[in-house]
């Protein structure tokens, strides 16, 4: 199947079973979709089909969580084959993962780690991220984290890590915008200043999502929620500062109906044409 193209100022969700019948409808009111790879690699025909059907009339870009391109154990050239074996299968338009660790020989976190941002750490990232470009025949987006908890080992902030990561290595962005104002709560600094030394050009997509906050008031990324108004500014900034670029919407627990899903998409077209949006006036930009 031929590689989709995403229009730069696309709005989808991520695919998930609570709305699969909505999106196997060839007329269903989305413009693309995002699909996790391991719900899809090493599974039953049942998903695959689904995958298909969605993707034979809406693009489907794929996206991992058990990369480990941060990882001291050799890449999974056998899992990067099946993630470019699905990607040639539905035409997929480029696959992201994560800026992390997950694994350490045969444990598996089956969760997304952080490591110190240092130039040791970003070559070595760079290194792989370049390997995992070259076994794949659709562009190659890296993911910024959320995180909890900081290194003291750090010698560059977040941003200048997660650029100096993608340059070197020649891939791409996939900028998470929530996970970056999650990140930015929790350890004071300022999200706007992410946003700016984002090379733009290099942003496959943007991912929004909603959060839950602590009663200590610890930010924990967990996709159960709408948008809140602090992200949609931020998404708003990031619009002006690097737009159009495709918008994913995440909504992963807790799930609400197809209806206030989309709610979630139109809302993001409201900010962008700076329209206000709940109790956040959005102003609108020359």
């Amino acid at each position: 199947m031929n590689r989709q193209i995403l229009s730069r100022d696309a709005v989808g969700v991520g695919l998930r079973p609570a709305w699969m019948s909505q999106a196997r409808d060839p007329s269903c009111e989305m413009e693309w979709f995002e699909a996790i790879v391991e719900n899809y690699i090493g599974t039953g025909p049942i998903p695959l089909e689904n995958l298909a059907k969605v993707a034979s009339h809406h693009p489907v870009a794929l996206h991992g969580v058990s990369l480990d391109l941060l990882g001291s154990d050799s890449l999974d050239l056998d899992h990067l084959a099946s993630v470019d074996r699905l990607a040639a299968s539905i035409g997929a338009p480029c696959f992201s993962d994560h800026l992390c660790w997950t694994r350490l020989g045969e444990w598996h976190s089956h969760d997304l780690l952080p490591t110190p941002f240092t130039e040791e750490i970003a070559e070595h990232a760079a290194a792989r991220a370049r390997a995992v470009q070259a076994s794949l025949s659709v562009p190659f987006g890296i993911e910024n984290l959320s995180s909890y908890a900081q290194f003291t080992s750090s010698t560059m902030p977040e941003w200048e890590f997660h650029a100096k990561v993608v340059r070197d290595a020649g891939v791409w962005m996939m900028l998470d915008l929530n996970n970056i104002f999650v990140s930015a709560c929790n350890h004071g600094f300022d999200a706007r200043i992410y946003l700016e030394a984002i090379d733009w050009d290099r942003v496959l997509y943007v991912h929004l999502a909603g959060h839950t906050v602590r009663s200590d008031g610890l930010r924990i990324d967990t996709h159960d929620a709408p948008v809140c108004p602090e992200v949609w500014e931020l998404y708003r900034d990031a619009w002006t500062l690097g737009g159009p670029f495709p918008t994913l919407v995440e909504w992963d627990a807790q799930f609400p109906t197809w209806e206030r899903l989309l709610e979630e998409t139109h809302t993001a077209r409201a900010v962008r044409s700076g329209r206000t949006v709940g109790n956040v006036e959005v102003p609108t930009y020359a």
